[in-house]
C-alpha cells in the first residue's frame, strides 16, 4: 500500500514539487509502455469521482499519465488557454484529499488532488488536454492561423498549466507537465496549420525545458475516422509529440439505425459496413502507413458501453435495424433513468446522463438482470448484451476484449494505451486494473 502524506499542506507540497523538478540537466522519459486515463473536469460534483478515487482503487499507482479533461483555447487577436471551469480545478474547498482532510493554501479542488497524488507517485505524469468535442471547434482553426497566434497560444498555455500561474497571487508549479493537443475536428485547411502548431508548442516546451532542466511532454489525439485523420499530415506531427493518443472506440454510433460493434479489435466480412475500416486493425494500419512510429502509437479503450433500442435478438441483436437510443439506465441497472439532467439529475442515474451511453459500473448491473443475454464476437474480439425484455443491445469491451487489445498492443510493438474515462469503471476498477496488468 502506498504510504500517505500525513498532515498534508499543499503549500509545502508545492514547494517540494517546484525544488525536485530541477535536475542539473533535462532528461527524456525511457522509451517504456504508456498508460494513460482520461479525467472528466465536468463531471466532479455529479459522479463524486475526484482525485482520491484514484488513490482508492489503486488506479493512480498504475497510470503513467493522467490527462486532464478539458483546457479551454479561446481565439482572438491573442488566443490564449483558460480553465474551463475554475470551481471544479482549483476553488471548491468540499473536494477533500486523499486524507479526508480539507486542503490548505488556496489551492483547492481538482488541481489540489492532482499535486498530492504526484508526491505519493513520483513516476505519474500529468497532460492538460486542450479543445475537446465540446469546446470551440473554431478555437484551434483561428488560433493556428498565423505564426504570431500560434506563439501567443503555446505561452499562454504554458504559463498557466505548467508554470502555474492559475490566478493572480494563485501558483501551482509542477501541475501539468505537458499537454494533450484534442484539436477534435481539422479542417483540410488546417493541414499545415495542425503540424505548425504542434511545433510550436515543442519548442517553447523545449526552451522551457532548457531552463528547468526537465522534459515536457507533448502529445495529441488523433480520430480513427478515415475523413478526420485525412486532415493532419501524420507522419509530420507524429515528429512533433513523444506520442498519439488514437481513438479505438465510438466506431458506431447510437443515432445510427444499425446496431454495430464501437470498438472492434478487428474487422469482419459480416459487417455490412466493412469497407469503412471501423476497427481498431483497420486505424493502426493505417496510422502506420502513412509514417506514424508504433512506438508513439496508444491505443484509447472505452470504459463504456454504445447502445440501442427496438433491436431483434436475431445475430445476438448485432447488425440488426434500432427504433432509437438505449435509454439512460439507472446504475443499479433495475429501471430507466427517469430524468437526463444533470442540473437536478434523478439520483442514482448512469453518470453519463445521455442515451445510447453506459459506464461500465452500469453495464456491470444490467449484465445481472434475469433478461440479460451475454455474447462475445470471437472475430472482432468484442462483447455484447442483449436485454430480452427491451429490445435493448449493447456492445463493449469486458475482460477477454482486454486482454486481446493488450496482447495486440504486444504484438505490434505499440507504445501502450489510454482509458475514456476513468471514473466510468465499476466501483472496484476492473477494466482499467486488467488493463494495466496487460500492459505490463
Amino acid at each position: 500500500m502506498t504510504k500517505r502524506i500525513p498532515g498534508f499542506s499543499l503549500s509545502l507540497l508545492i514547494l517540494f514539487l517546484s525544488f525536485h523538478s530541477t535536475p542539473a540537466q533535462a532528461q527524456k522519459p525511457a522509451d517504456n509502455h504508456v498508460f494513460g486515463g482520461y479525467f472528466e473536469e465536468w463531471d466532479v460534483r455529479y459522479s463524486g469521482y475526484t482525485m482520491a478515487t484514484l488513490e482508492k482503487t489503486g488506479v493512480a499507482a498504475k497510470l503513467t499519465h493522467l490527462i486532464y479533461a478539458f483546457g479551454n483555447v479561446t481565439p482572438g487577436p491573442s488566443p490564449a488557454c483558460a480553465i474551463d471551469d475554475p470551481h471544479a480545478a482549483w476553488q471548491d474547498a468540499s473536494i477533500l484529499a486523499i486524507n479526508g482532510k480539507p486542503y490548505s493554501g488556496s489551492v483547492h479542488g481538482n488541481f489540489a488532488g492532482i499535486l498530492e497524488l504526484k508526491a505519493l507517485h513520483p513516476q505519474l505524469k500529468t497532460l492538460i488536454s486542450l479543445g475537446g468535442q465540446a469546446g470551440d471547434v473554431s478555437g484551434f482553426t483561428l488560433s493556428a492561423a498565423s505564426p504570431t497566434a500560434r506563439r501567443a497560444l503555446a505561452a499562454s498555455c504554458i504559463n498557466l498549466f505548467v508554470k502555474g500561474h492559475l490566478a493572480p497571487g494563485v501558483e501551482a508549479p509542477g501541475l501539468f507537465d505537458g499537454f494533450n493537443i484534442d484539436w477534435e475536428f481539422p479542417l483540410a485547411a488546417d493541414r499545415e496549420n495542425f503540424t505548425a502548431l504542434l511545433h510550436e508548442f515543442r519548442t517553447q516546451l523545449d526552451e522551457l525545458g532548457r531552463s528547468t532542466g526537465r522534459h515536457y511532454i507533448l502529445t495529441f489525439d488523433s480520430p480513427a475516422n478515415p475523413q478526420r485523420y485525412a486532415n493532419i499530415d501524420l507522419k509530420a506531427a507524429a515528429a512533433e509529440v513523444d506520442f498519439l493518443t488514437i481513438d479505438g472506440y465510438d466506431y458506431a454510433a447510437p443515432d445510427e439505425k444499425t446496431t454495430n460493434a464501437s470498438s472492434a479489435l478487428y474487422n469482419s466480412p459480416a459487417d455490412p459496413l466493412h469497407d469503412k475500416a471501423r476497427a481498431i486493425d483497420d486505424t493502426v494500419q493505417a496510422y502506420l502507413k502513412a509514417g506514424v512510429p508504433a512506438a508513439k502509437y496508444t491505443i484509447g479503450l472505452p470504459l463504456y458501453g454504445i447502445g440501442w433500442s427496438g433491436v431483434s435478438d436475431q445475430n445476438h441483436g448485432l447488425y440488426q435495424s434500432a427504433a432509437r437510443e438505449a435509454p439512460v439506465f439507472l446504475s443499479n441497472g433495475r429501471a430507466p433513468c427517469p430524468t437526463q439532467s444533470k442540473q437536478a439529475p434523478s439520483p442514482g442515474c448512469d453518470t453519463i446522463l445521455t442515451p445510447g451511453f453506459a459506464t461500465d459500473r452500469t453495464l456491470t448491473q444490467l449484465l445481472r438482470r434475469p433478461d440479460a443475454r451475454f455474447w462475445y464476437d470471437p472475430a472482432r474480439q468484442g462483447a455484447t448484451l442483449y436485454l430480452t425484455t427491451s429490445r435493448t443491445f449493447y456492445t463493449f469491451d469486458n475482460l477477454r476484449s482486454i486482454a486481446a487489445k493488450t496482447a495486440y498492443i504486444h504484438q505490434h510493438k505499440l507504445r501502450g494505451a489510454y482509458v475514456w474515462a476513468l471514473n466510468d469503471d465499476d466501483t472496484q476498477a476492473t477494466v482499467t486494473n486488467a488493463i494495466a496488468a496487460g500492459l505490463e
